[in-house]
């Protein structure tokens, strides 16, 4: 099965998807493709993304549709808008010049009543997420109790994002009798669950295994400290000078704040988060798409359903807790046979999820260094001269124009005009990091299992004096933070503590003594995470009140006496 026409396909779609320049049958498409046409079968298939999945199952949903039935008979479900989108636009591609199906995307961000009135007109395949759909339910102007094929796009992922009770809700109001096509990364328990409760002894296909990465992707680890997580991405872009990717952030304010960065020193990069407006993420994707962007920063759930390809990089200024979420970050390259980087920027304290990623999703990470200046400079340099090397010559229009420059360069030998050309890319970047430091972390992780339960910075046994939520006045590294919010908001020690951890995602050591008055708190910081705590809460609403934060200058003196129970006064 080397080509689309052994697959069973009709005449008219293997032209199609020809004219659209898919010239073999991906893995996942040759055992898919077969097993679906057949109309009567569930199907449980667990594939990264970027290998092909929409084609795997549009392209028979296209040949089982009847176009002269305008009922819904197809119901495509997918975790995202952006997803939504994509496949329409994909099933829109495959349908041309093989039968007029009205596709509808439904999903939020959009005018309900414009898509009302599609779906009105006769949609035979709707392609939803699991919230506005159900929206369009209750409201009635959506049936679903007739459709024969329910696919379920990134099933893993919807699950991720919270839509267990969603899916359950919709598939619940479909025929009984119907074929359910779910598509995963991942399979997770839940997965199984939905397999047994919905579906008849599903066909199962697993192509690379399950949660298994993609083996063309180089998985790298970079360690540095907290405060210079953004500096090391910009050294690795620098080094880079063809970089097109990806660079996943946890919050949609860490996201924005990254993005407005690099914007501001000079990067082709912008943001795609949820506090986006669909037109704002439209015209982010557009330029993505079309390469006017270099660098795409973007939360988890607002990346899903990107489909750009030839994606070199995806780097993850935080590691994500989920495995699956990983998975899903890192398959954004290497797509369609192509090779792609997965870079990790982290502290020693992530280490245990580098190892925890490793088991479970059965790739190896690498540690690599952080480029230097010098690094940074001399690959600048030579990129230059590769450029001068292969630059195209219009030599008929130029041809007027060098007298005059010959003119100007003629006081010039050889050597100065080479010296001097060289010097306009290598003053640009030498300038800023000449001087600069080191930024990799010089200390190997600890061992926990090899060192005896000692720290190796300091040989201090673990917990000594940097108890989790404790003081660290006898150490001094730390910061003292103000922050305009406490007991009026009902704030107590443990809650405001669950705040900063859970809204600016530190380890809770990170955060140390508490004290929580009526209209404000203050609280202790590690100085590595305060200016971290700070950018993520100042100016976020709280209750519908605004909150400041300062990190004071001057640490006051405290009593560092302990309780009875060993423990320092005010720890919470």
């Amino acid at each position: 099965m080397n080509n689309f026409q052994s697959l069973g396909l009709s005449d008219k779609i293997v032209a199609t998807v020809t004219s659209l320049g898919f010239e073999k049958p991906t893995p996942v498409q040759k055992e898919a493709i077969p097993v679906l046409l057949s109309g009567n079968t569930d199907l449980v298939c667990l594939s990264q993304t970027g290998t092909g999945k929409t084609a795997a199952f549009g392209l028979p949903l296209i040949e089982l549709v009847d176009d002269q039935n305008r009922i819904t008979q197809a119901l495509i479900l997918a975790p995202t808008r952006e997803l939504c989108m994509q496949i329409k636009s994909d099933l829109t591609n495959y349908c041309k010049g093989v039968k007029p199906l009205n596709i509808v995307p439904v999903y939020g961000g959009a005018s309900i009543q414009d898509q009302i009135k599609q779906i009105r007109k006769g949609a035979q395949i709707i392609v939803a997420t699991p919230g506005r759909l159900m929206d369009l339910m209750d409201r009635k102007a959506i049936d679903i109790g007739e459709v024969n094929f329910v696919v379920l796009d990134e099933a893993d992922e919807m699950l991720n994002m919270g839509f267990k009770d969603d899916i359950d809700f919709i598939l619940g109001h479909t025929p009984k009798e119907k074929n359910v096509w779910l598509f995963s990364a991942t399979m997770p328990q839940e997965i199984q669950r939905i397999s047994k409760k919905y579906m008849t002894d599903p066909y199962e296909i697993s192509v690379g295994g399950k949660n298994q990465g993609n083996a063309n992707i180089t998985h790298l680890y970079m360690m540095v400290d907290d405060r210079n997580r953004y500096e090391a991405l910009k050294r690795v872009v620098d080094i880079n000078p063809d970089v097109f990717g990806v660079i996943f952030c946890r919050t949609k304010a860490e996201t924005q704040d990254i993005a407005e960065k690099l914007m501001k020193d000079g990067y082709n990069a912008d943001a795609l988060h949820g506090d986006l407006s669909q037109a704002q993420r439209d015209k982010v994707m557009k330029a993505f798409k079309a390469k006017t962007l270099q660098l795409l920063i973007a939360t988890d759930v607002a990346a899903r359903g990107i489909d750009v390809s030839n994606l070199t990089h995806v780097f993850h200024m935080n590691l994500p807790d989920e495995v699956e979420y990983y998975t899903h970050r890192s398959g954004r390259t290497a797509r369609a046979g192509n090779t792609g980087f997965s870079i990790a920027i982290i502290t020693r304290r992530d280490m245990h999820k580098i190892r925890q990623i490793e088991k479970k999703a059965n790739v190896q990470f690498v540690q690599t260094l952080v480029p230097t200046g010098v690094e940074v400079c001399e690959k600048r340099v030579l990129e230059l001269v590769h450029r001068l090397h292969d630059v195209k010559i219009n030599e008929k229009d130029i041809a007027n124009f060098l007298p005059a420059v010959f003119a100007e360069l003629e006081d010039l030998s050889k050597e100065e005009i080479i010296t001097r050309f060289a010097s306009l890319e290598f003053n640009r970047y030498f300038d800023y990091y000449s001087g600069s430091a080191d930024l990799n972390k010089k200390a190997e992780p600890r061992d926990r299992d090899r060192d005896g339960g000692k720290d190796r910075d300091s040989g201090r046994e673990r917990g000594e004096g940097r108890g989790t939520g404790g003081s660290r006045a006898d150490d001094g590294d730390y910061e003292r933070m103000f922050m305009s919010i406490g007991k009026m908001e009902g704030l107590d020690n443990g809650k405001l503590l669950g705040f900063i951890l859970q809204r600016c995602n530190v380890p809770k050591r990170a955060v140390g003594r508490i004290t929580v008055k009526g209209a404000y708190s203050f609280f202790e910081a590690e100085t590595e995470f305060a200016d971290t705590i700070k950018n993520m809460l100042h100016g976020f609403d709280y209750k519908g009140r605004r909150i400041r934060v300062e990190i004071e200058t001057d640490k006051p003196k405290r009593d560092a006496k302990k309780t009875s129970q060993g423990k320092r006064e005010g720890r919470y």
